[in-house]
């Protein structure tokens, strides 16, 4: 399986909502609601047939949820270029980076439950590192890794060593393979880190005795009903059962379907695919104040920037005007996908963009205009 690059594209420097935009509360009835959804669903087909139809992108999709759920989505293009096959509103997408927040609710809810703590360090957990580790990384702490401040490499040496172990042991051993050496970069300055959260949840399966993905599946997918949630491509091999990603020839100007993805090991910092109605269900848990697996507290700490920097735990983070206060946000890519999402908590309302593809240097200004596009239509609504 091919390697990809896996990475944060920060919207928080890239949304040009201007401040002179009110956002003033509306209150709808059921019909007004119904009518609104329908509106905004056709007004987001029509933006993403024209993107499509331009070769910007094989297929995309793009939604906006409230505390409720989705309230309105729609999609354009194909599962696969040239195949005919649509891309639907109940397909499968690939997250990438937007994995990081759901790792860290994930372990989050083991540090409301006293198995971990936010300061709990690296080698008291797993106490056998102490002899396979270089000294500079004794100290590091779990929230230290999943704020990207544990002064870690982006990613590891070989993502696919130790294929033969099982995956948590494979965890460890590729953890050991690459803070042999010492840090790099200073502890406690921000280094985004794909390493980092495969370390992190090292430390979760070294207290529970089970895997990230069992993990994931027992405290997050399945309390909140994300039946759809897997990890890896979305798609069988050699199948068009979902959405292929696809990558941009270079000097040809056309997509290449590609069924790859990163390897197992990098799986918790950005492999989970799901559809956008199961994502919605996790990011309402940033729109309400009660949910069925973690306190607010708790919720609250997972949007906490570090110092003067914008990024917290899973999420970077800004007040603006327009969003009566916090957006959250983040973007994701294994290559061929390309995934963003952006929260604003006080409006009640979250906006995703996704598309099956990615072309370097092109895919993310897209994506920025078309969020800009929902957050803009979304604004002028509650503004009439």
């Amino acid at each position: 399986m091919k390697s990809r690059k896996i990475g944060f594209w920060s919207l928080l420097f890239f949304v040009f909502i201007t401040s002179c935009l009110s956002s003033k509360t509306t209150d709808y009835t059921a019909e007004d609601q119904d009518l609104y959804s329908k509106i905004k669903s056709d007004s987001i087909q029509h933006i993403l047939t024209k993107v499509v139809n331009d070769g910007k992108a094989p297929g995309m999709i793009a939604a906006v949820i409230s505390s409720e759920g989705v309230i309105a989505i729609a999609s354009a293009g194909e599962r696969k270029v040239g195949s005919g096959i649509p891309f639907t509103t109940n397909d499968l997408i690939h997250l990438g980076s937007c994995t990081k927040a759901m790792t860290c609710t994930m372990i989050a809810t083991l540090v409301a439950e006293g198995k971990l703590d936010w300061d709990s360090k690296l080698v008291d957990v797993i106490p056998e590192l102490r002899e396979n580790i270089h000294p500079d990384y004794y100290q590091i702490t779990l929230w230290q890794l999943l704020t990207h401040r544990a002064g870690i490499p982006k990613n590891a040496m070989d993502w696919n060593a130790h294929n033969q172990k099982e995956i948590k042991e494979r965890r460890i051993a590729i953890l050991e393979d690459n803070l042999k050496s010492p840090a790099i970069y200073d502890i406690d300055q921000f280094h985004y880190s794909n390493l980092g959260y495969m370390i992190a949840a090292c430390m979760a399966e070294q207290i529970t005795g089970l895997s990230w993905e069992v993990l994931m599946k027992k405290r997050l997918f399945d309390p909140l009903g994300m039946s759809s949630a897997g990890f890896g491509a979305p798609n069988t091999t050699n199948q068009i059962d979902q959405p292929w990603g696809h990558e941009k020839v270079w000097g040809w100007n056309k997509w290449k379907p590609d069924q790859s993805d990163n390897p197992e090991a990098l799986n918790p910092a950005g492999r989970v695919h799901c559809t956008i109605e199961d994502w919605a269900k996790f990011i309402s848990l940033q729109l309400t104040q009660e949910n069925a697996i973690l306190d607010k507290e708790y919720l609250n700490k997972l949007i906490e920037p570090v110092g003067q920097h914008y990024y917290a735990a899973g999420w970077g983070v800004a007040e603006r005007d327009w969003a009566k206060g916090t957006m959250l946000s983040h973007s994701g890519s294994n290559g061929i996908w390309y995934t963003s999402v952006v929260i604003t908590p006080q409006m009640d309302r979250a906006f995703v963009v996704a598309t099956n593809s990615r072309d370097f240097g092109t895919t993310e200004d897209l994506c920025v205009e078309l969020m800009n596009k929902l957050l803009i239509m979304e604004l002028n609504v509650a503004n009439k």
